[in-house]
C-alpha cells in the first residue's frame, strides 16, 4: 500500500496564526503514523472570490490539484461570528465532488472566545454535501491564546487530542464510505 498523503488547509490569513500553529500538531500526529503531510497556507494562493462563470481563476487550479491528490484532508479554521472563516469558504467553493467525494476529512477549529463547535458543525455540513467522509473525532480549542506560550501549545490534553486527529485522519484515510460494500444484500432471517 502506498504511503497516505494528508493535506491540511489553514483557513487563517494571520501572520501569527493560532490556527496554523495548532494545525501543525495534527500534521505531526499524521506523520507519526507514517503519512506524508503538506500544509496549504491560503496566504500563498491567489484565490479571488469564486465566480462560477470563469474557470481556473488565480491559483485555483494548483489549489484544487493539491486537494484532489490528497488521500485525506484536515480543515482548520478560526471561528469568526460563530462559523468558519470566509477565506476557507471561498477556497472550498473552488472544490467539488471530484476533490472531496469519498475522501476522509478531519476538522479543527480555534476560537478567541468560547464555543468553537458551531464552526465545526458548519464545516461538517459542507463536507458531507461534497460526499466526504468526516471523522467523528474533531478538535476544538476555545480561548486559544491562553493555551499557547509563544508558538508552543501548553495544554497536554489538547495537544494529544489534536495529534489524535492527525493519526485518525491517516487511520481512516482508506475507509470505504459506501454502505453497499460492507452490507449484505440479504437480510438473514428475514424469511421467518
Amino acid at each position: 500500500m502506498d504511503q497516505t498523503h494528508v493535506v491540511a488547509i489553514s483557513g487563517s490569513l494571520r501572520d501569527h496564526s493560532f490556527t496554523r500553529m495548532t494545525l501543525q500538531y495534527a500534521l505531526d500526529g499524521a506523520a507519526d503514523v507514517g503519512a506524508t503531510t503538506e500544509l496549504i497556507d491560503l496566504r500563498e494562493y491567489d484565490l479571488p472570490p469564486l465566480n462560477a462563470d470563469y474557470d481556473e481563476q488565480g491559483d485555483s487550479a494548483a489549489f484544487v490539484r493539491k486537494v484532489d491528490e490528497a488521500d485525506a484532508v484536515i480543515l482548520a479554521t478560526p471561528v469568526y461570528h460563530g462559523s468558519y472563516s470566509g477565506v476557507l469558504k471561498n477556497a472550498l467553493d473552488y472544490c467539488g465532488f471530484d476533490e472531496f467525494g469519498h475522501k476522509t476529512v478531519g476538522l479543527l477549529a480555534v476560537a478567541g472566545g468560547s464555543f468553537p463547535v458551531t464552526a465545526l458543525d458548519h464545516l461538517r455540513s459542507v463536507c458531507r454535501s461534497l460526499n466526504a467522509w468526516v471523522l467523528p473525532h474533531q478538535a476544538a480549542i476555545p480561548r486559544v491564546s491562553s493555551k499557547f506560550d509563544g508558538d508552543e501549545l501548553t495544554d497536554d490534553d489538547l495537544r494529544d487530542r489534536i495529534e489524535r486527529l492527525g493519526r485518525d485522519t491517516v487511520q481512516y484515510a482508506n475507509i470505504e464510505p459506501e454502505p453497499s460494500t460492507f452490507e449484505s444484500d440479504e437480510n438473514v432471517g428475514a424469511d421467518d
